[in-house]
């Protein structure tokens, strides 16, 4: 080279050699999530479905323990279905008792009736046995009145059997009418139940936004909810991650004991520290596209009132040659 001695060619040579490695950091994008999160949903009740009146909510940004009230909705209307269903159900159990108290009297009468037939039987043959000292016709009349005595006990077996099949039969009916009575009193019953939301996990309250007047907004009391819309969110700010999306070419950085500074974009002058915990072991993009990125997820070193779900977040990733 013009211009470089060869002794200042060595001391860059040697320079250049003893430099320690520069870090090699990366910005990406990502979204401020919790570890541990649940969304409360309006209670979907079974059987016919409608609009839920709200009637008490938990405030925004409140803390909660396990067991504690979230939000009640009306169950005026359940209340009455489920007194109506119990109604039922009495009137059924009371049908099979008295059903059960007329087959058994039914039963007896037809034991009582068999035993005099058996009865007449037996007289029938003990008069036949009159026959040499009786004329020839009285004992043609004993011989008839014994076949019809004979005929008349086996009539009444066979009657007796298929009474009792179709007794049996029709006892059954009213009792599985009486167990699916009951099922429907348990499941109103439930029904009431579901319309009290009650915390599953100990966490933070985030309100979510509902479609009522012609506009989004948080639920308030006395809104007609539909069934099965998301309601609010409970999570557990004290252990929160960032979900982040890393390009193809910048996946080296997914290693582990790679750390992260986490800038909040609502919270400038807020800084937190996360370390690597996870990434897809491919990267996927959408379908025609030539750009494929890495999903990862950073576990948040520090815990703050500000770090909250959804939060967009500014993310330099470094790891150290």
């Amino acid at each position: 080279m013009k211009g470089w001695s060869l002794a200042g060619l060595s001391v860059l040579a040697l320079g250049l050699a003893g430099a320690a490695p520069a870090n090699r950091a990366v910005r990406v994008s990502g979204t401020v999530q919790a570890v541990q999160s649940v969304e409360v949903q309006v209670p979907r009740t079974e059987g016919q479905g409608g609009d839920l009146t709200l009637t008490k909510l938990i405030e925004n940004g409140a803390t909660v323990h396990p067991g504690d009230l979230l939000a009640d909705f009306d169950r005026t209307n359940q209340l009455k279905l489920a007194r109506e269903a119990q109604a039922k159900f009495d009137d059924l159990s009371h049908q099979v008792e008295q059903k059960r108290a007329e087959h058994k009297s039914n039963a007896e009468k037809r034991a009582s009736d068999l035993d005099q037939a058996e009865a007449d039987l037996k007289k029938a043959a003990i008069e036949i046995r009159k026959g040499p000292i009786l004329s020839e016709i009285e004992q043609q009349k004993n011989a008839v009145e014994l076949e019809n005595a004979k005929e008349h006990v086996a009539s009444l077996g066979r009657s007796d059997h298929s009474h009792d099949i179709a007794e049996a039969a029709e006892l059954r009916i009213l009792e599985l009418q009486r167990d699916r009575q009951k099922i429907a009193v348990a499941r109103e019953q439930g029904n009431a139940q579901k319309l009290s939301l009650r915390a599953p996990i100990q966490g933070m309250v985030a309100l979510e936004n509902v479609f009522r007047n012609n506009s989004l907004g948080h639920a308030e009391e006395g809104d007609q909810l539909w069934p099965g819309s998301p309601l609010l969110r409970l999570f557990n700010p004290s252990a929160m991650v960032v979900e982040l999306s890393v390009g193809e070419p910048d996946g080296a950085v997914l290693v582990p004991g790679a750390k992260a500074v986490v800038h909040l974009d609502a919270y400038p002058g807020l800084t937190f520290t996360a370390h690597f915990d996870s990434a897809s072991p491919v990267a996927s993009g959408a379908m025609d596209s030539p750009i494929k990125t890495f999903s990862a997820r950073f576990v948040l070193d520090q815990s703050d009132p500000h770090l909250l779900p959804d939060l967009s977040a500014a993310v330099d990733i470094t790891v150290p040659q």
